[in-house]
Parts: C-alpha cells; structure tokens; sequence
C-alpha cells in the first residue's frame, strides 16, 4: 500500500466528485462528503480534527412585510485584515413567514510534522 504524499500546509486539490477546492490532506471532501481515499488515522479516530468556530443565525421574514432577497458571502481575510477569498455561497428568497437558517463552521487539524518557520503554508 502506498504512503499518502503530503504536501504542505495549506497545499489544495480539487475534489473529484464535486470539484471543490480542498485541502490536499483530506480524506472526505468536506463539500459533498465523498471519501477521497482511505486515511487509517481517520479511521481509527486520531486525527485531533476540532472545531475553531462555529456560528449559527436565523433569519425569518415577519407576516405582512413584502419578500426579502437574500445573499450569503463568505469572506476570509488575513491577520493583517486583507480580503483573500471571497465567495457567494446562496441566494434566495424568503415570502410569508419562511425562514432560514445559516451555519459557518471551521473546522481544523493539527498538521504532523510541520514546524513552524520551516517553510509557508496558505494561511
């Protein structure tokens, strides 16, 4: 069996399946969930995956008031504030008394074997 190359931190492919950008590292496309390729220490539950923020809001339209539009952006910016993704992730529209409700979630692992100094990541 072949060792998993592994890239450096950061480093980014594109999912087979649905074509997303992901991280080189991972063994489920964290967009449409497909296994990419077996990852024992997934498997075995010792990759410390953990969850570095997580927001979630509801947005309801009231009775009577016309339709509301709405767009979901997701914007990452550096620690020295610069814009360096951008993406508008939905669009739609809420009538009646619909509601929707929007989830961010970041989820991070330490990368093994990386020593920080030694070389720059995409972050």
């Amino acid at each position: 069996m072949n060792a998993v190359r592994q890239g450096a931190p950061g480093a980014t492919r594109t999912c087979p399946h649905c074509k997303a950008t992901i991280l080189e590292s991972a063994s489920v496309c964290p967009a449409c969930k497909h296994h990419l390729r077996f990852d024992p220490d997934t498997a075995a539950g010792k990759a410390e995956k953990f969850s570095a923020l997580n927001v979630e809001g509801t947005i309801r339209r009231p009775p009577g008031d016309g339709a509301w539009e709405y767009t979901m952006v997701l914007a990452i910016r550096n620690e020295r504030g610069d814009e360096i993704a951008r993406h508008v992730v939905g669009v739609g529209a809420l009538t009646d008394t619909q509601e929707r409700t929007f989830t961010l979630a970041v989820e991070a692992v330490e990368v093994r074997g990386y020593r920080a100094g030694k070389g720059r990541g995409r972050f």
